[in-house]
């Protein structure tokens, strides 16, 4: 029998609060707003064009029991005197500034770190790169920023699909000798992983610090997923998906199980790390993502600009918005630990 297509949550309580669905909330939401908060920057989707705001007034309802209402005061005394870092890639950082917007009076770090194990991705603002390079037993010189920290809150998946295989190094970047080969991507994801995880069993004090591991975030590139015109994506998209269950065809479901064991094997081992299983929450929302509500980067052909679908970003999210649930999620977490 095939592995569940899901990550399995650490449980926060006898409620499944990844099991749910979304209500609209225009009286509580949004939690904060787009130009109150620097932080927001190129996910501010209203500043660049967007007209509709109801992508902002959705509220996560989980099935039997209710989020506890998220209070900045309770979680900056939780972190009091400790330190609270995301660590990961653009989505994480997203998710840090979220947070950042939600208590502004708490110091919350962010370190980039894509792959989790060093890449030719690592420096935090020119990482745009054609050909993605992974030194996947390789991680000390992310790591050691990390071991001192009381909360940790890591992801690992969007910068890792970049096709069905990627270049591996087997030995340091400056290296006269280095080797390269070609991998498939899940079997370099799982080694960075399990590099990743015999850090964490080494490394992290137990008693001290947690540890969480965001979910796989949702891709909304194909509208025929959900009934939607086949050449169409999440652009001009203005309600989230009702169908519970909702999958589309955006999820590697071997890399969720590929994650899946590396936190298994963790647990087994006697260490928990907690899982934010946010995907089926952000499957249904592909009404949220940021599309063509950013600061366009690269030089636009007549084509694209005639056909703005075509360049839409479908991978990011606004804010406010989806990341802001995620933190609801986390906070919960956080108070119940």
């Amino acid at each position: 029998m095939a592995p569940p297509l899901t990550l399995t949550p650490t449980p926060s309580s006898l409620c499944d609060l990844f099991s749910g669905r979304w209500v609209f909330d225009s009286t509580s939401r949004p939690l904060y707003k787009e130009g109150q908060c620097r932080e927001v920057g190129q996910l501010a989707c209203g500043k660049h064009g967007r007209r509709d705001s109801k992508y902002q007034q959705w509220r996560w309802q989980p099935h039997g029991c209710d989020l506890p209402r998220f209070n900045a005061t309770a979680l900056l005394e939780r972190l009091r005197n400790k330190r609270l870092m995301f660590v990961g890639d653009s989505l994480n950082r997203s998710q840090w500034a979220s947070l950042v917007c939600m208590d502004f009076n708490a110091t919350i770090e962010f370190y980039w770190s894509p792959m989790l194990v060093e890449s030719n991705c690592d420096d935090p603002v020119h990482h745009r790169v054609d050909n993605r390079i992974v030194r996947v037993r390789a991680i000390e010189k992310h790591a050691r920023h990390w071991s001192d920290v009381d909360i940790l809150v890591f992801d690992s998946y969007l910068w890792w699909r970049q096709g069905p295989k990627i270049k591996v190094s087997w030995g340091s970047f400056t290296s006269p000798d280095i080797k390269y080969e070609m991998m498939k991507m899940p079997q370099a994801y799982e080694i960075s992983l399990n590099t990743w995880s015999d850090w964490i069993q080494v490394h992290i004090n137990r008693s001290k610090t947690q540890v969480f591991f965001i979910g796989m975030s949702s891709t909304h590139e194909r509208a025929k997923d959900w009934g939607g015109i086949a050449s169409h994506n999440c652009f001009k998209e203005t309600e989230p998906i009702t169908k519970e269950g909702y999958r589309g065809s955006g999820l590697n479901s071997e890399m969720i199980r590929v994650l899946q064991r590396a936190i298994d094997k963790l647990r087994r081992r006697g260490l928990t790390v907690h899982v934010l299983n946010i995907t089926q929450l952000s499957e249904y929302r592909k009404d949220a993502h940021t599309a063509i509500y950013k600061p366009i980067t690269k030089n636009l052909t007549r084509h694209q600009i005639a056909n703005p679908a075509t360049y839409a970003d479908c991978f990011h999210w606004c804010l406010p918005g989806l990341p802001d649930v995620w933190n609801e999620l986390l906070y919960a977490y956080i108070l119940h630990n």
